[in-house]
Order: C-alpha cells, then structure tokens, then sequence
C-alpha cells in the first residue's frame, strides 16, 4: 500500500513539473494522463497473473475516459512518465517504457503490422524499447522491435524504424514555406486546373 501511495504522489508531482499549465497537486488530480496511467498499473498487474480480458476491459475503459490514451495491458512503463494532453496516444503490448519519460499527443509506439510480425517467434518483443528520461514529441511514431537510448529526443512528426542511440535527437524535415502566388499566377493555375480536370471533379 505504501509502494502505491508512494507512486502516486510521484505521478502528481511530475504533472506539476512538466505542465506549465498546472500548479497544485490537487490540480493535478484532473490531468488526462492520471486515469491512464493508475488504470494501466492495475491493468498490467492483471495481464501479468493471466486474467487477460479483465484487463483489456480496464484499458477500454481507460481509452474512453482519457481521450485516446490507448496503453495495452502488457505494455511495462516505468517510473514518473508523463503524457503531456494525451489524445491519441498508442502503446503497444510488448512496448517498454523507462522511467522519467515524456510522451506527447499522438504519439505511437507500436509494431510494423501483422503481415511481418506474424512471422516472428512467438513471444518475440513486436513494439520498441524506449529508455530512461527520453522525450516523444507530438506525432512521432517510432514502429517495430527497435530501443530508443537513454536521453534520446524524437522530435515532433518523426518516423523511427531503427534503434536511436543515447542522448540522440532525431528531427523531422521542417515544412516548406512557400511565397503566395500573385493573382496572375492563380488565374493561370485556375485555367489549368479547368483545363485538366473533368466534371465529374467539380
């Protein structure tokens, strides 16, 4: 009882730390991830001692109440992660995750699909192993049996299908900012697209 006390003080104290919008541990109690989080625990604890689909119906009822927070059962997280807005995020069910970490919305650690892992031994890890104090950002999707290094930044939007080495950033392309078209320049694209397209376009 005191392991579990001692754990969720830790998970409100880190909500206080990392999101700016927060500022009291009483505040804290209203943050998506919390739910999410103390569901999984209970959640995993079960998957574990065999009671499979009770715990599958707690992570259905977790993914309901957070938004999209969808953490599998089987998935092992570590100490004082943090799910910053929490929609959307995946986490696979032999995902691992260490401790100190920060994962952003929308963020998948999944596997590469049923067509190559079908083909693995059975009881082969499918998902990634992420270490100690890595942050996730908004959208990155990091797919397959890969590690990501203690320290590691997934930049937002990335996509990681190889093992990312301690303290490494990887980044995505930045978009393209391209000038705006003069009104000569968009009538001719707007006779060139009449010209192309068929009605059935329009």
């Amino acid at each position: 009882m005191r392991r579990l006390i001692v754990r969720a003080r830790e998970d409100l104290s880190v909500i206080v730390a990392r999101d700016p919008s927060v500022r009291t541990r009483a505040e804290a109690l209203l943050h998506p991830a919390l739910p999410a989080l103390w569901t999984h625990r209970l959640a995993h604890a079960l998957y574990t001692r065999g009671h499979r689909q009770l715990a599958r119906l707690l992570a259905y009822l977790a993914r309901a109440v957070t938004g999209g927070i969808e953490i599998h059962p089987g998935a092992r997280l570590g100490r004082r992660v943090f799910i910053d807005h929490g929609a959307a995020v995946v986490i696979g069910e032999t995902a691992e995750v260490g401790d100190d970490v920060t994962i952003f919305h929308q963020v998948t650690l999944g596997s590469v699909g049923w067509w190559r892992d079908g083909r693995r031994a059975a009881g082969a890890r499918r998902h990634p192993v992420v270490g100690d104090r890595v942050v996730l950002g908004t959208n990155a999707i990091v797919l397959g049996p890969v590690t990501v290094g203690d320290d590691a930044l997934i930049g937002a939007g990335s996509l990681v299908l190889g093992d990312v080495p301690a303290g490494a950033r990887v980044m995505a392309p930045l978009g393209e900012v391209t000038p705006r078209l003069s009104a000569a320049d968009r009538e001719e694209a707007d006779e060139l697209l009449r010209a192309l397209a068929t009605s059935g376009c329009w």
